[in-house]
């Protein structure tokens, strides 16, 4: 019982993070539309600034009801990847770490002190887990499909 209760921390936690940005991805928010013009003008990708939020939402969006079901260890892995390129974007594009506050003018107002880019490490590392911790389960799927040691946690 432990064991199992163990992988419903992480994924609780990844699941709020995700459905709670929802909100922001789907409502056409100022962050939202910074973030997403900001990497679709670096880029070159014009849809991507205009229909990334939507993207990158639906697959949070997938990746928080997968993590309850026993296809968990995939989700994890999609969570990871979402993740490693909101970590990559906000490292290595103009968007940078920390991220600005908007007012309900649109007006920038602050920013985040790199809140955003800091849970975003923290969903990675707990995908991390999950992962290795399915990899690892003898009735895990991601141990079924990789061919990964077959030591349980």
């Amino acid at each position: 019982m432990k064991a199992t209760f163990i992988k419903y921390i992480p994924s609780l936690f990844i699941a709020f993070i995700f459905v709670q940005s929802l909100f922001f991805k789907f409502s056409g928010s100022y962050e939202t539309q910074y973030i997403f013009s900001t990497l679709g003008t670096w880029s070159g990708l014009a849809w991507f600034g205009q229909y990334g939020a939507y993207l990158i939402g639906t697959f949070e969006l997938i990746a928080s009801i997968l993590l309850f079901t026993r296809l968990h260890g995939l989700a994890a892995l999609l969570s990871m990847g979402i993740m490693t390129g909101a970590i990559f974007f906000h490292l290595f594009t103009p968007l940078g770490v920390p991220m600005p506050v908007f007012d309900s003018a649109g007006q920038v107002i602050g920013d985040d002190g790199g809140q955003l880019f800091i849970l975003a490490c923290v969903v990675w590392l707990s995908s991390g887990f999950l992962v290795i911790r399915d990899t690892r389960s003898t009735d895990g799927i991601l141990n079924k499909i990789l061919p990964i040691n077959r030591v349980a946690l």
